[in-house]
């Protein structure tokens, strides 16, 4: 099931955005989106079809010249976004997922997750974790970990809230999208691999972040982030032209209408181009990979109410459109 969005409006920047889109009872297929609400089936009209968004990617070089001409054309064929349903618009095969790296971030949650035994102030644990990012951030480690793609689900899709999650919450992420291979590039390198940018919310358990059994092996991100649906994703991949600096967008999570994530990507402690040159010393980034940038401040542990039953979570980046996805606490 899902909850339609605010508004069909495309809301993005640039000529055109990328989707996945079905009609109803039909199968998905990947879609031209332009900025008054249209949609165009690029099955057909690249004249060499492609499957699905992550075969256009892998393709990206030759396919994007001819985006432009399509998303010019005035004669294409070109249908309201409101016949179709909006899917996540890309399946990858891999998902980086960047952990503190917002600043303040990083100071709220270093605060609400400490011992039970420490006796320090909150001031003092705060000023122990702005040490602890100023030396990361010098020595160039961003933190970052695997998410599964299976998480995935669609930017008005509902998400099911699991009967063992005691803590869920949101975390609104820019999340960039990979077209050309990345392999050991350089940060200066880093964003030629990029296609575009989407809109991620990385919804976390926080009661199994840590695990209790055995906390000398740290934190259990399988348990606690990767659950069906815990990744809504979407709705548009906009071009990185388009889209241009990423070091000043905001970034908007709305809980039922009110303001809870409301901060800058300037707030990163790592830009997008350190964290694809990063992960990129290690792994082969792949076309439709997923490098999950990191949450700013304001999650739920941080004003202390997580997610529930029917809670709608609206999110937005500048530039990158909008989702909205309601809660749905999961049937016996």
């Amino acid at each position: 099931m899902s909850v339609k969005p605010a508004s069909v409006s495309a809301l993005f920047t640039g000529p055109f955005a990328l989707g996945t889109l079905s009609a109803p009872d039909g199968p998905a297929f990947p879609a031209l989106i332009t900025p008054d609400g249209r949609a165009l089936d690029l099955r057909a009209a690249l004249g060499d079809p492609v499957p699905d968004l992550r075969g256009l990617l892998e393709r990206w070089d030759d396919v994007l010249p001819r985006l432009h001409e399509l998303a010019a054309d005035g004669t294409a064929d070109l249908r309201p976004l409101a016949e179709f349903r909006v899917h996540a618009p890309v399946e990858p095969r891999q998902v980086f997922q960047s952990g503190a790296n917002y600043r303040q971030h990083v100071i709220d949650l270093h605060v609400a997750h400490r011992d039970t035994s420490d006796g320090r102030s909150d001031e003092e644990a705060r000023a122990e974790a702005a040490e602890i990012m100023d030396r990361r951030a010098a020595e160039d480690l961003p933190y970052v970990f695997i998410g599964l793609p299976s998480a995935i689900t669609g930017p008005y899709d509902d998400v099911v809230l699991p009967a063992w999650a005691a803590k869920p919450d949101w975390e609104l992420e820019l999340a960039a999208v990979i077209a050309r291979p990345a392999y050991r590039v350089t940060a200066e390198e880093a964003l030629d691999h990029v296609a575009g940018y989407t809109i991620a919310n990385d919804l976390t358990d926080r009661a199994t972040v840590f695990r209790r059994d055995m906390p000398q092996i740290g934190t259990d991100w399988l348990r606690s982030k990767n659950a069906p649906g815990f990744t809504p994703l979407g709705p548009w991949i906009v071009p990185t032209a388009s889209v241009g600096d990423t070091g000043d967008l905001r970034i908007l999570l709305e809980l039922n209408g009110e303001a809870k994530q409301d901060e800058s990507t300037s707030d990163m402690i790592f830009s997008v181009a350190r964290l694809v040159s990063y992960i990129s010393q290690t792994a082969r980034l792949l076309p439709g990979d997923l490098v999950l940038t990191g949450s700013p401040a304001g999650n739920g542990m941080h004003w202390g109410r997580l997610l529930r039953d029917g809670d709608v979570m609206d999110a937005s980046i500048t530039g990158l459109g909008a989702q909205r996805n309601r809660c749905v606490a999961e049937t016996p």
